[in-house]
């Protein structure tokens, strides 16, 4: 088919033609004296994009569940009490994640469309008197429901309650995008990928840890090798591996990091928060709900649109790709064949965003969904004209 493929699920997300071209060159030594001119300026950048001001950064060969288990293993000990929720498929697989490795789970389910329970957490953490609580954990973008959660109000639950649990967000979807402040809500450790907000192939997990989840290393008792914080200091420090890197992701992401920092931090989410209102607005012109419960949870990187209960949603799916050269999301687990997903996070503007309402409007209509056509690019056209580009508050 002529034209290009298009790409609109919410990860592995476009990958800007700067990036690519970075990663584009010849394998290098990863030994040689000169690698630390790129890595150690890197880690340093990819702090920034955390906010990450008195930690440091772990850049592993793996996607973000490698990343998930490595803050596991580093940080805690097999039997340590955890505070979970469970709300979509990737808090679900978290939650699983952290059994399978011996944790004592304290999971709280929520209906699929809602996020983490602030008032639950607090309420647990004030009945927690022996401190049996090791660390609490937040999945921060739920990619399956698109929903956000409130990072800052977990913190301030635990502060309320002088609660001394790490903090442990699952920043995978959201870090790049929307809001996120290591520093400022005393994040221990935030795991993210390189397929999502930084805009690069699937192949890096992404680590940020606290000053404090270092001292909780020292007594860390679980066993590790590959993911281990000690082998990756020790290397680190001097801007090389304990293994072998992946080099060309690394050249990427440095100019993924450049291309965050250069728009500024604070632009990157106004921009997301900005296509993503577009994109809710034309859904409330189809006539349509997100599974996200309330406006509160939505997210700013990824729609997951309900569709009549008489459509299957693979069959929008499938017809996107299949006529128009369009990916879009799958539901996945309890929501599959219920939602398909518009992923609007990375390299993204407004005209490819319209391009994904139109593909999404005929796909609909070729699967039976009664919507007027035009009406979803239009209303996304009408907010677009309507709210200039500018910083969150103003594109709030």
């Amino acid at each position: 088919m002529a034209g290009y493929n298009h790409l609109f699920i919410p990860g592995p997300t476009n990958v800007p033609e700067r990036v690519r071209m970075a990663m584009n060159v010849p394998m290098q030594d990863m030994r040689a004296p000169d690698f630390g001119d790129l890595t150690i300026p890197l880690f340093e950048k990819v702090k920034q994009v955390f906010r990450n001001e008195t930690g440091r950064v772990f850049l592993y060969p793996s996607s973000g569940t490698g990343a998930w288990e490595a803050a596991i293993q580093n940080t805690l000990s097999p039997g340590d009490k955890v505070l979970m929720s469970r709300f979509g498929q990737f808090s679900h697989l978290w939650v699983d994640m952290a059994r399978r490795l011996g944790l004592d789970v304290d999971v709280i389910d929520r209906p699929w469309g809602e996020g983490v329970p602030v008032e639950a957490y607090a309420e647990r953490l004030r009945a927690d008197r022996a401190r049996e609580y090791a660390a609490v954990f937040v999945t921060h973008n739920e990619t399956a429901t698109g929903v956000t959660s409130d990072v800052g109000a977990v913190r301030k639950a635990l502060d309320e309650t002088d609660h001394p649990a790490l903090l442990m967000v699952d920043g995978v979807s959201s870090v790049g995008s929307i809001p996120f402040d290591q520093e400022g809500w005393r994040v221990d450790c935030c795991v993210s990928g390189s397929q999502k907000g930084f805009m690069l192939p699937a192949g890096l997990g992404i680590l940020s840890i606290s000053k404090w989840a270092l001292d909780a290393h020292k007594r860390a008792g679980f066993p590790r090798t590959f993911f281990s914080f000690e082998d990756m200091m020790a290397h680190n420090d001097n801007g090389y591996f304990p293994y072998t890197p992946a080099t060309q992701l690394l050249r990427g992401l440095d100019v993924s990091c450049d291309i965050l920092l250069e728009e500024g931090l604070e632009t990157v989410w106004a921009r997301h928060h900005r296509l993503a209102s577009g994109v809710r607005a034309a859904i409330d012109a189809w006539g349509l709900k997100l599974c996200a419960a309330e406006e509160k949870w939505q997210s700013d990187t990824v729609s997951a649109v309900v569709v009549p209960e008489e459509v299957d949603a693979r069959d929008v799916i499938a017809r996107a790709y299949t006529a128009y050269d369009t990916s879009l999301g799958t539901g996945l687990s309890k929501v599959m064949g219920k939602v398909f997903r518009i992923g609007h996070l990375g390299w993204l503007n407004e005209g490819m965003v319209n391009t994904a309402l139109a593909v999404a409007e005929m796909a609909m209509i070729d699967s039976g969904i009664a919507i007027e056509p035009g009406s979803g690019v239009g209303a996304a056209i009408d907010h677009f004209t309507r709210t200039p580009a500018g910083k969150i508050a103003e594109a709030a």
